[in-house]
């Protein structure tokens, strides 16, 4: 490293603070560069220049972070600490300008000109700013009494406008950049204006200040006087036996909400215990809001026995038609439970699970079931709950606790008689709180919940009169013993017939009042809504088809509100304008026309579905590919689907040498969704056995059943589902397993007339009801 020029200056990059003329400050150095500038500058004795950096979050800054007008200072001392941090205090000397930086030094070095103060003799106009900035400052000083004497006799000696301005702006409360903008103005009349226009908003600050903090003392010696003199007259009470309590109306009032709330016996003398004790304590006093806040809950939750329920068992199935279409299986039960009701009421009936897959109506139903019964209806929703206390409520000695969501609902419903729906029971969490599915068997079991205890209120409560309603999507995912304390009734999807009465009766009259339309104002023909039915939705229930009504209805309430119609009617093929393209098309006979696909059927949370099953052959080793995202148990139907394949070739006519010299491709498509389970193996078999007999499937017939190394067709689940989706989709024969006959029961009647089922037993009559047919 060579000398620094006489000419050059040595550059120490600061944060968030600028250096003044004549002030003198205490600066920590942190950087390499910066130590390295300091001591070089201590021990050649030379000057340093104060530059502050425009982004204080910068490291390493280069010459655009600085600024370009900065403080000539002198090291007045350098001290080490012993963290090892490095300190230096610095006096201000002289403004200066940068010129340019010069490199090949381990800091910042640069060529400079110095700003020298214009002379202002005999300058009436700065005068007079002198004088009026010294008066400010000294007012300022006498507003703060941190500020030492010496330090206004300092001021008061100060004879130089310039050295008064630097001294005022360097230590006034603002930010950097302003004290950066004070430093760069070179002339002293705008500068001390400048100074002189902060000083006077920092006077009426410190004096807005000042008058606050005495009406704050002020205030708070009043409300001690208050508090001791109120102490005082409750020592004089106690020492004449009168009630030493001031909220004496307070506590009458609550002893007797407690006598009128007809409490168990157990809970009443807690309560009166609490109310003791709150007696006994000040409206000061961190508990007392506490407590209070317990005795408010007690009062509130209803504690008397419900009026008994008055049962009409034809009005409920009224109600119950009335609301909902189709859904007899569901109906029926519900009926049963409610007259069982009727005829013993006083009995633990069972608590209902709805379970079925979204917008079938699950929710609905239990509003339907508290009409019924005349009861308040109130729903408790548990999807994404994951604490424990959610449902049990937390321990009253955290601040802001409260109850459970359970005794908080009945608080809302006003009585221990209401239909509580427990909405998405199988959507519950679990997480580092506890398990609220486990907090749930509680509520949930009839020998149980007579004596629920809330963590918050600590004493039991009766839930035995509240009727319980839980919904689900899907069973699984619902812990074991919280599932065995419920019936389960499942609500499979709707039939087309069965969504077209639904739009019929209720969704089109619905959308309607949503867009503010009369009915003679907008007609939708029944073509229109099975088009909107079989084209444009494919779901088990009702809500997607509720959606594309309404875009319909608003539609025609835009030519209506225009002035373009008064009436508008909606056909079938009205609806490409609307709602755009046909989204579902049948694609089964596109898809089956060739060997090797075979149409399966699947059943999924939301409904029943098909799948193609499609299988290809390559010359190669005799290795099986499986593509798909298959789950395991896929796989492994397949496996069993080719052995049992080649184990039956004798029988189909097939060289059992071809399977050596040939790679098998399974592959089911929408790659992008996960698929699992046994149901799919008869469809494989007959994909495979469609390949290399070389003969196509039937594009009419669909097939679901689990398949055996023997040949032997198993029973599957969903049948109900599956078979919605395969008519949906234009099947017009279905191949199940003999030992799911049963399960037709539950399938609409509709449903059953319009499709052929044939039962297997084993693979031979699947491969002749479904390739057969096609030889030549």
């Amino acid at each position: 490293m060579g000398d620094i020029p006489a000419d050059a200056l040595i550059v120490i990059p600061v944060r968030n603070m600028v250096l003044f003329p004549g002030m003198i400050v205490p600066i920590s150095v942190g950087r390499e560069s910066s130590v390295a500038a300091a001591q070089y500058a201590v021990k050649n004795e030379r000057p340093i220049g104060i530059l502050m950096q425009h982004d204080p979050e910068e490291d390493t800054p280069t010459a655009d972070d600085l600024a370009t007008v900065g403080t000539i200072a002198t090291i007045l001392r350098y001290v080490t600490t012993q963290d090892g941090m490095h300190h230096i205090i610095c006096q201000g000397l002289q403004r200066f300008h940068v010129l340019g930086y010069q490199t090949g030094f381990p800091f910042t070095v640069a060529t400079i000109e110095r700003i020298v103060d214009a002379k202002v003799d005999h300058d009436k106009e700065i005068e007079a700013r002198f004088l009026h900035l010294k008066e400010r400052a000294i007012e300022v000083m006498e507003l703060m009494p941190q500020v030492p004497e010496e330090m206004v006799q300092t001021v008061k000696g100060i004879d130089s406008p310039s050295t008064l301005a630097d001294l005022v702006a360097g230590y006034m409360d603002i930010k950097p950049a302003e004290k950066q903008e004070m430093l760069e103005e070179l002339d002293l009349r705008r500068r001390l204006d400048r100074v002189l226009d902060m000083l006077v908003h920092h006077i009426g600050v410190l004096n807005i200040s000042r008058d606050i903090d005495r009406r704050t003392k002020a205030h708070l010696g009043q409300r001690e006087r208050e508090f001791l003199l109120r102490e005082q007259a409750k020592t004089i009470q106690k020492e004449l036996g009168e009630d030493a309590n001031g909220n004496a109306a307070e506590i009458t009032e609550l002893r007797n909400l407690i006598t009128e709330a007809g409490m168990p016996e157990e809970v009443a003398k807690q309560a009166d215990k609490e109310l003791k004790r709150l007696e006994r304590m000040s409206d000061g006093s961190s508990e007392y809001s506490m407590v209070r806040t317990y005795l408010d809950w007690l009062v509130e939750l209803p504690w008397k026995t419900p009026e008994p329920d008055l049962i009409d068992v034809a009005q409920a199935r009224r109600v119950l038609d009335e609301d909902h279409f189709g859904l007899e299986q569901v109906k029926k039960r519900i009926l049963e439970f409610l007259a069982v009701r009727k005829l013993k009421p006083g009995g633990h009936g069972p608590i209902l699970c709805l379970v079925g897959p979204p917008g079938v109506g699950k929710t609905s139903l239990g509003q339907s079931i508290a009409k019924a019964l005349g009861r308040k209806f109130v729903r408790l929703s548990l999807g994404g709950v994951h604490d424990e206390a959610e449902i049990r409520g937390h321990r009253r000695t955290y601040i802001g606790a409260l109850p459970g969501n359970i005794l908080q609902a009945l608080k809302k419903a006003g009585t221990r008689g209401c239909v509580m729906m427990l909405d998405e029971i199988d959507k519950l969490g679990t997480g580092i709180h506890g398990d609220p599915s486990s907090a749930l068997l509680e509520v949930l079991d009839p020998a149980q919940n007579n004596t629920f205890r809330d963590n918050y209120l600590a004493v039991p409560y009766d839930l035995s009169q509240v009727l319980f309603i839980a919904t689900a999507n899907v069973l699984d995912p619902i812990a074991g013993p919280l599932r065995d304390r419920m019936e389960v009734l499942h609500l499979a999807g709707y039939t087309r017939e069965e969504k077209l009465e639904i739009a019929r009766k209720y969704l089109v009259a619905r959308q309607l009042d949503e867009t503010g339309l009369k009915p003679e104002q907008l007609t939708i023909t029944d073509d229109a809504i099975s088009t909107i039915i079989r084209d444009y939705t494919r779901e088990a229930g009702v809500r997607n088809l509720e959606r594309k009504i309404g875009a319909v209805c608003r539609r025609a309430a835009v030519r209506i509100a225009e002035g373009e119609v008064q009436t508008v009617r909606v056909d079938g093929p009205d609806l490409t304008d609307v709602l755009g393209p046909v989204k579902f098309e049948r694609e089964v006979a596109l898809r089956t026309g060739m060997p090797g696909v075979a149409t399966g059927l699947a059943w999924t949370p939301v409904g029943g579905d098909i799948l193609f099953i499609e299988a290809s052959r390559t010359p190669g080793t005799g290795r099986l590919i499986l593509t798909g995202q298959l789950g395991d148990v896929m796989k492994e139907s397949a496996q069993a689907a080719l052995t049992l394949l080649k184990s039956s070739a004798a029988t189909m006519k097939l060289d059992p040498a071809v399977f050596e010299k040939m790679d098998v491709h399974i592959h089911v498509p929408a790659g992008a969704i996960p698929k699992d389970g046994p149901s799919a193996g008869v469809a494989m078999f007959i994909a495979l056995t469609s390949l290399f007999m070389g003969r196509p499937v039937r594009n009419d017939t669909a097939m679901t059943g689990e398949i055996s190394l023997r040949g032997l067709v198993l029973p599957v689940g969903g049948i109900k589902e599956k078979v919605l989706a395969a008519l949906a989709a234009g099947i017009k024969k279905i191949l199940l397993p003999a030992r799911n006959k049963k399960d037709l029961d539950d399938v609409p009647q509709q449903a059953r007339e319009q499709l052929e089922f044939i039962f297997l037993d084993d693979v031979t009559q699947a491969t002749r009801a479904a390739i057969e047919a096609t030889s030549p």
